[in-house]
């Protein structure tokens, strides 16, 4: 025991070393000493010293994330990314630290997505896992509903969409979020709702009622199917939209702007 004791006051120092390593961008060198420092810890059992040093399974991760380069597939750019995808499973495992497990699990998110692994059926449970870790955190949420729509699961990220607005109905972000979602789905009138509510949750913004007419003009502009009494409607709209935005800042130029286009084609 008394030489475990020795080795894991090394590995501190060593600890020490490996951090200036990381922070400086010598990933390669970090790499070696948290290795290192990792077969102290599986040596010294659950000591106090070790426990203290989990968290070199994270670093050790990012460093080989950090290495890794997206779009190269050669053996080493993959044995990188590999590599951080197993220490940032074993950072949850082993480091006690429930803020240093929850960063690990949003890094091994973004390992497991479109520019790194790829990998959707390996990032869904990751996300359940960080919403029940912090259920009061919007973003994982939101993570969680950007994966469905991307699967082309719309109602299952319109759902996750409602789960937030349920417990957070005041925050004008989520009202942001559920609009720019209804936006890429194509629903008009269900985007514009959810622009007004998030007005009404932040009604001395001027930039929510300034967004709000920008829709209503690419409406009007951009979508050739509708009549000229709904182009009308919808110019109509954007200007009163543009009013509210002008109301609160007289001398916001991109309202103007706006108004400016909207009067013309009401002209």
């Amino acid at each position: 025991s008394g030489c475990t004791f020795f080795s894991e006051l090394g590995a501190v120092r060593m600890f020490k070393d490996a951090n200036t390593a990381y922070q400086r961008g010598f990933y390669d060198d970090a790499i070696e000493l948290y290795e290192e420092i990792l077969l102290v810890i599986e040596a010294g059992g659950d000591s106090d010293l070790s426990r203290n040093l989990t968290p070199a399974y994270f670093y050790i991760a990012n460093s080989y994330d950090s290495l890794f380069k997206p779009g190269g597939q050669d053996a080493e750019n993959l044995h990188n990314l590999n590599e951080a995808i197993r220490y940032y499973e074993l950072a949850i495992e082993e480091i006690p630290e429930p803020s240093l497990q929850l960063l690990s699990m949003q890094y091994l998110v973004a390992a497991f997505g479109p520019d790194k692994a790829n990998d959707p059926s390996r990032t869904e449970p990751l996300l359940r896992d960080m919403i029940v870790s912090d259920p009061e955190n919007p973003d994982n949420y939101f993570r969680l509903a950007q994966l469905y729509e991307e699967a082309g699961l719309f109602d299952d990220a319109e759902f996750i969409f409602r789960i937030v607005q349920e417990f957070r109905r005041d925050d004008p972000i989520v009202y942001q979020q559920l609009a720019g979602f209804y936006n890429r789905a194509g629903e008009f009138e269900l985007t514009i709702e959810a622009l007004e509510e998030r007005a009404r949750q932040d009604p001395d913004n001027p930039e929510a009622y300034y967004t709000i007419s920008t829709f209503y003009w690419e409406k009007a502009f951009r979508d050739f199917r509708i009549t000229v009494d709904q182009k009308k409607d919808y110019v109509i709209a954007g200007l009163e939209a543009s009013d509210r935005a002008l109301a609160l800042n007289d001398r916001y130029v991109d309202a103007l702007i706006y108004k400016n286009i909207l009067l013309r084609m009401q002209a």
